[in-house]
């Protein structure tokens, strides 16, 4: 590629760098409350894992996506094989199996599992691309993108990480919603999500013995504390009650930073990872919290304006994924701390402190970079996607 023709999004790159400012200043802020000899420990290795996570995402960024289709399956299959391998090997953690430990890292393989989801299903849906999608053929495509997302989300979801089986789902729905498929399909895919909820308080009501047997007692204990906060305050509903005092009493601006009475105190458990926007909410206030959104908003918009200009279809799909992964993630993470949603294990992309989590998420966006890189700009677009 000519020097000449590299063309980069400079907004999007300005907004990853503001959230690495703001990644910075909560972790810091939020590991405070864990007594360490060196008060800097969780920020130092913050700064590691994004100048690691900066070259991966350079390194993708500068290989061309589309040969990615040949190693498709193979890169599926990699996945699902340490998926695999975390149920028989996997360290034990915080009530879940969900790591390798390497010595000098412990690898999530739901985390990768996620990008290499993405990679699959573009790939798949990019073959149907210029085909008629009917009723019919809709329903095809739909339980093939179903039949390739239930093995990951399956193997997630008893480790168990709810959390993260919940943004396997929400990629592979993204994509099949922007795949074209008929409109009856949506409505029955609406209809079997709402069906399923109604089925599963149906056996909570009558069969709790079975109900239990695929909703976990610690994950309908958070249920119960979102569902009534006050009455768990001091079990299940722990965390959120605290998050929300936390971000109540930060008002318009805030404590102040490192002031955070909820955060400082130790209140609020895992401040620095799951609940960091507790962090922001309560020492900067609405205006800080809002400022966050903001640059969120601007981060998928400017990927849905790359995935819209792109010049071929996996190059679409593959932002569409990336969308997905990285919206439902801000919206169940933020919902969770102020309460409009169960409290789940999932880390607030690109801000939470850990490895795992920060390099997925640049290497999906390294991904949006190569196609940006790779789209080429006509003065009249007639190029059919």
């Amino acid at each position: 590629m000519k020097r000449s023709e590299i063309q980069v999004d400079y907004v999007l790159l300005i907004t990853l760098f503001c959230l690495f400012i703001f990644s910075l200043i909560a972790v810091y802020s939020g590991s405070g409350q864990y007594e360490t000899h060196d008060p800097y420990y969780f920020v130092k290795r913050q700064v590691i894992w994004y100048i690691i996570g900066t070259a991966v995402l350079v390194g993708v960024a500068l290989f061309d996506f589309e040969l990615l289709e040949r190693w498709t399956l193979p890169l599926y299959s990699i996945g699902i094989g340490l998926l695999i391998l975390v149920h028989f090997f996997g360290t034990f953690k915080n009530g879940a199996t969900r790591w390798i430990n390497l010595g000098f890292f412990d690898l999530q393989p739901s985390e990768f599992m996620k990008v290499f989801l993405i990679i699959y299903l573009s790939v798949v849906l990019k073959r149907f691309a210029n085909q008629a999608l009917s009723f019919k053929y809709s329903i095809s495509i739909t339980i093939k993108v179903l039949l390739i997302t239930i093995v990951p989300f399956y193997l997630i979801l008893v480790q168990p990480d709810l959390g993260s089986a919940l943004v396997i789902a929400a990629i592979a729905l993204s994509l099949i919603l922007v795949s074209g498929i008929a409109f009856k399909v949506v409505g029955i895919l609406v209809s079997s999500f709402i069906a399923l909820i109604g089925f599963l308080v149906y056996l909570h009501n009558n069969f709790y013995d079975i109900f239990i047997k695929i909703i976990k007692p610690h994950q309908l204990e958070r249920i119960y504390g979102w569902l009534s906060p006050d009455e768990y305050a001091l079990s299940y509903g722990y965390q959120l009650k605290q998050a929300v005092l936390g971000i109540g009493s930060g008002q318009m601006y805030g404590s102040g930073f490192n002031q955070g009475r909820q955060v400082q105190s130790g209140n609020i458990p895992e401040a620095h990872t799951d609940f960091i926007f507790s962090v922001i909410g309560e020492e900067f206030g609405f205006i800080g919290a809002s400022i966050l959104i903001t640059l969120y908003f601007i981060l998928l918009y400017r990927i849905t304006i790359i995935g819209l200009s792109a010049n071929n279809r996996l190059g679409y799909y593959i932002c569409a994924g990336v969308i997905g992964l990285i919206a439902f993630q801000v919206f169940q993470n933020i919902s969770m701390t102020i309460g409009l949603m169960p409290v789940t294990g999932i880390a607030l992309p690109l801000l939470s402190y850990g490895g795992s989590a920060l390099i997925t998420n640049m290497i999906a966006l390294g991904l949006v970079f190569s196609v940006n890189l790779r789209t080429k700009k006509y003065m009249f677009k007639s190029e059919v996607l």
